[in-house]
């Protein structure tokens, strides 16, 4: 239950990061309407704590070492990270 909960959180946190950076960011700096960097950013940093907290949690339950949770909460800033640690460690 804890891995297919976190696997959610990182699909979302992912998911937010692309349209934050591909989506909103160039309708705010090409369009100049700033409104959607403000409602993706305010979910991409909900979704980016739960993510980092998560991976905490995680850490602790399944023992992983401490370089894996550092490359777990690295890869959340990273485009298309979060999808690449879901297939790699919460299967």
């Amino acid at each position: 239950m804890m891995l297919k909960s976190f696997k959610w959180v990182a699909r979302g946190e992912g998911i937010s990061l692309l349209v934050l950076l591909f989506i909103a960011m160039p309708l705010k700096y090409i369009w100049e309407d700033p409104s959607w960097v403000r409602v993706v950013g305010m979910i991409h940093g909900i979704l980016f704590v739960a993510y980092v907290a998560w991976a905490i949690w995680v850490y602790f339950e399944l023992s992983w070492t401490l370089r894996r949770l550092v490359f777990v909460i690295l890869a959340s800033v990273i485009p298309f990270g979060t999808f690449y640690v879901e297939k790699k460690y919460l299967n």
